[in-house]
């Protein structure tokens, strides 16, 4: 519930809300006062957007096409699907309920079973590979919920991964099927004693003979021929966890299976993670149970101790483990990626310091354990990113990122680190890579070169002897984006643009050095939507730049109300992110964020976003790294530059009337700007923010604002409950209790901030709810119900 006795205005607010949870709020296109803009009440009410069509009967949804997963070779994709007999019942079903009276046409229908089909890629033949009937356990009268699957490398078996539970920010315990195809046989794996959705990252081994899998923190094995179950660790507990991660590596590294079959199946090579010397976060339940539960995790926040890490591999005939002999190896260190590197006698381990400005990369022996340096990564702040060396040539080589010219680029580099070539030069970064084609000689990735806000794929000859070639044509100009065949022979292709819902295109790649991609089929064109979206008074969106007071060019875009009259004045609301984890200028369809921002455009605001430099905008090492040791400063000076820009340049901006919002770090940003820029920022909605910086974990803040005993003063001038004391406008504060990523704690302090220096203000509470503020019956409506109130209340003129 709203606490009401923070603020005389907030009984007002809360009654508001009830009100409108329980009808739809109606929010009336804006008209221009002149008669040649001015249209009838008709053609107004059609196309008004409201929160209810938005968030409620999802009324703008787009399209999607499932979950597709390719062939290694390119030759075929697979989806999970609707079963054919359930389709064919669902049809007899809708025609036996329309013939009957209207008071059975609420009879809700039982989700539909799934099973796995094969589409030809040349073809788009459709055949069925797995069969909801071969998913259906002896006695069950359902097939098995696919959650995820995957075949063995030989085709004969396949994994089905169901009643997945979320741990975290993703579903990663659940159970784990096995079908085999040469019996038509369906069992389940981990054991009768096992209790249900317990298992962790089951696996094939490459021989496809048996599965290894994490239960209770430890690695097992089960033989697929008489399904006898294998303990390979049994040094879990106490905080000691084998196979998988802590929160705090999860979270940043973004890593979660811990263990890595080798390559001829003999070895598992694994983390081991001891997290007792991290302090427990403690988080409240007051709603679900009589009285209060408690849920309790290892946490390291800033300057605080880290599990200590390390990697070993396990012999499958022995059960011994071999330990990887990594130097000055503590809890001061990081190992945030390994893997088998071309053979299976050695494996690649990354050891990252807690500054994370050094990657030391070492071949370990997985019999001695013994290491040898092959490179070292060093940059004079921070190294942002981590990622697996590709290997190429049966180990004699690799591909790597890296920051060294000052871009980010791919490098191909011999097995002892000597021998290096850049495979992309230019004044650009890639943001990823999509496909390695050994076979043809191509490596795939994403990048643009010359629009930030857009991306396109491109491919470089793996010998370096072609570099950023443009595979996609000319006529996607907006976003782009791949799922590739392994080989990079076929892809789904996805393209849209901030006011162009996505398409989706089945494309051949030609291994030709002067083509472009081929439209093969068209898989999904979103003409619904976009039919429904003519019909609506879409305002223009522009992208722009301008400088900052030592002229650094920032991006930005701007959209203005359909009706847009130059000649008078808006209110002008931001959406804000600021972090080094993002970027909000992007030419992409964005789907209800953009028909928010344009209900927000019907009702007479102006909305826009800049992105200050230290965002992940593909703009060059200096852009991301000149915020190191002071995140929340430079950027939000370049936020408040950003508008004294944009109102010198369009007088129709109301500078009386600034709004700005934003979530977790934005709602940082949101804070920072309301208290350091007092007399530009007006109105704000500040959700799930880091209030203090002190509060978050390690690897995220130290990484950004470096180490507490060098930066002390940077955390301190950098966090927005620093300045807390400087609020004038109208602040709106959001968080939910059970946010487990931004603590709950750090709004709490804020609080008590504001209360010291007598500030007003609004504040709402989501109990139980997580950083997505998304979980319960009705939240999202509620939450851009509230904050759409916020705004007219105090942004809007009487």
């Amino acid at each position: 519930m709203l606490h009401t006795h923070l603020t005389s205005s907030l009984t007002k607010l809360s009654a508001k809300l009830l009100l409108t949870a329980a009808i739809a709020l109606s929010l009336s296109a804006c008209q221009s006062t002149t008669s040649d803009d001015k249209k009838s009440t008709a053609k107004q009410t059609d196309s008004a957007l409201t929160l209810k069509s938005i968030y409620q009967d999802k009324a703008f949804k787009s399209e999607t096409i499932g979950q597709i997963r390719w062939l290694k070779d390119g030759s075929g994709y697979l989806s999970i699907e609707d079963s054919e007999a359930d389709k064919i019942e669902a049809s007899e079903s809708d025609t036996n309920r329309n013939s009957k009276n209207s008071s059975d046409s609420s009879e809700s229908k039982e989700e539909a079973n799934k099973e796995i089909v094969q589409y030809d890629s040349k073809t788009l033949t459709r055949t069925v590979l797995v069969t909801a009937k071969q998913l259906t356990p002896t006695g069950a009268k359902k097939a098995l919920e696919i959650d995820d699957y995957t075949f063995s490398d030989d085709r004969s078996k396949l994994l089905i991964y169901t009643n997945s539970k979320k741990v975290w920010r993703s579903k990663s315990r659940g159970d784990y099927w096995l079908f085999d195809f040469s019996n038509n046989k369906l069992s389940q794996l981990g054991g009768k004693d096992v209790a249900d959705s317990q298992l962790m990252f089951a696996k094939f081994s490459p021989d496809a003979k048996q599965v290894a899998f994490v239960l209770n923190n430890n690695i097992y094995v089960q033989n697929l021929n008489d399904m006898a179950i294998s303990q390979l660790t049994n040094s879990a507990g106490n905080g000691i966890i084998n196979g998988l991660f802590d929160w705090v590596y999860e979270e940043e590294f973004m890593i979660r299976d811990g263990f890595r079959w080798s390559p001829n199946g003999k070895k598992i090579a694994y983390w081991q993670l001891d997290t007792s010397g991290s302090k427990d976060f403690i988080m409240i339940n007051n709603t679900d149970e009589l009285y209060p539960t408690l849920t309790k995790f290892p946490y390291p926040k800033v300057g605080e101790d880290n599990a200590l890490a390390k990697v070993g591999v396990v012999d499958l005939n022995s059960k011994k483990t071999t330990w990887t002999k990594l130097p000055n190896n503590s809890r001061n260190m990081y190992i945030p990626r390994m893997n088998w590197s071309g053979n299976s006698t050695e494996i690649l381990v990354q050891h990252v310091n807690r500054k994370q400005d050094t990657n030391h990369l070492y071949l370990a022996n997985v019999n001695s354990g013994k290491v040898k340096l092959v490179m070292t990564e060093k940059e004079e702040s921070f190294i942002d990113f981590v990622d697996d060396a590709r290997w190429l040539d049966k180990g004699n080589s690799f591909i790597w990122t890296s920051e060294r010219s000052g871009w980010r680029h791919l490098y191909r580099i011999s097995r002892d680190g000597k021998t290096i070539t850049n495979l992309t030069n230019g004044d650009f970064d890639i943001t990823s890579i999509k496909a390695v084609d050994e076979k043809s000689g191509w490596l795939y990735f994403i990048a643009s070169p010359t629009n930030v806000a857009q991306r396109y794929l491109y491919r470089s000859k793996l010998d370096g002897s072609l570099s950023n070639q443009r595979v996609t044509p000319d006529e996607y100009a907006g976003f782009n984006q791949y799922q590739m065949a392994e080989n990079g022979s076929w892809a789904i292709h996805s393209y849209s643009s901030f006011a162009e819902p996505t398409s989706k295109y089945l494309v051949s790649i030609p291994v030709t050095s002067n083509s472009v991609h081929l439209k093969k089929h068209t898989l999904m064109t979103n003409d619904k939507l976009k039919a429904k979206l003519a019909k609506l008074d879409i305002g223009q969106t522009e992208f722009f730049q301008v400088k900052a007071q030592d002229g650094l060019v920032l991006d930005g875009y701007i959209t203005r109300p359909a009706n847009f009259d130059a000649s008078k004045s808006y209110p002008i609301i931001f959406y804000v992110y600021g972090e080094a984890w993002g970027q909000t200028v992007q030419n992409k369809w964005r789907g209800n964020a953009f028909m928010w921002d344009q209900m927000l455009t019907q009702q007479g605001y102006i909305v826009a976003s800049v992105d200050n430099r230290g965002t992940r905008a593909p703009k060059g090492q200096e852009w991301r790294k000149s915020i190191y040791g002071g995140v929340g400063i430079l950027s939000s000076r370049d936020q408040s530059d950003a508008l004294k820009a944009m109102t010198e340049r369009w007088s129709y901006i109301d500078s009386d009337r600034v709004g700005i919002w934003g979530h977790s770090g934005g709602g940082s940003m949101t804070l920072n700007m309301l208290f350091r820029y007092p007399e530009q920022y007006h109105v704000g909605i500040s959700s799930a923010p880091v209030a203090d910086q002190l509060l978050y974990d390690t690897i995220y803040q130290e990484r950004y604002s470096g180490l507490l005993e060098d930066h002390a003063d940077g955390y301190k001038q950098g966090s927005p409950i620093t300045h807390a004391a400087n609020l004038q406008g109208k602040l709106l504060l959001v968080h939910g209790t059970g946010d487990d990523n931004v603590h709950y704690q750090g709004s709490e302090r804020l609080i008590n901030k504001l209360v010291e220096f007598n500030k007003q203000f609004e504040f709402m509470s989501y109990p139980n709810r997580s950083h997505s503020l998304r979980e319960g019956e009705g939240t999202t409506l509620h939450y851009k119900t509230m904050k759409t109130e916020f705004f007219k209340e105090n942004l809007l003129e009487k």
